[in-house]
């Protein structure tokens, strides 16, 4: 590995890091599209990269930071990062069964459409679950609270 390619691994790992305790966003927002532009990575290859890098618990101390502040839902983290297991292992195979093209342009229309309905289609709410005076214990035990 270059030198190079080792600066520019530690930009796109510092980058994906912050933008993923900042607003939750990182993996494939940030990863793949940075391993694809500026190393020149297969799309498989830098999507197997995003997710060998969130194999390992890389975002545990951000996890921690929320769930101090009581914005954790522990019942809602398992019951989602079981049914992601299932559906990793699904979209894994429809992947690897496509051509690199394919899935570049799946890539860009998945990200259009989340950018898209989250600039023009996303209803602003009035007051988020700290404001609105429910307990953190309330929420992470129960999954109840607005917000």
């Amino acid at each position: 590995m270059s030198l190079t390619t080792f600066l520019l691994l530690i930009l796109i790992g510092l980058a994906a890091g912050f933008l993923s305790g900042l607003v939750g966003i990182g993996g494939g927002v940030i990863i793949v599209p940075a391993l694809v532009l500026l190393l020149g990575f297969s799309q498989k290859l830098a999507q197997g990269t995003s997710l060998g890098i969130l194999l390992l618990p890389v975002g545990i101390l951000a996890v921690i930071q929320y769930y101090k502040q009581g914005y954790l839902n522990v019942n809602f983290v398992a019951v989602v990062s079981i049914s992601f297991i299932l559906g990793s292992f699904l979209g894994s195979k429809l992947a690897l069964s496509l051509s690199d093209e394919k899935m570049k342009k799946i890539f860009a229309i998945v990200m259009m459409l989340i950018a898209i309905k989250m600039l023009f289609f996303d209803k602003p709410k009035t007051n988020t679950t700290k404001e609105s005076g429910v307990s953190s214990t309330n929420i992470q035990q129960t999954g109840q609270g607005k917000g």
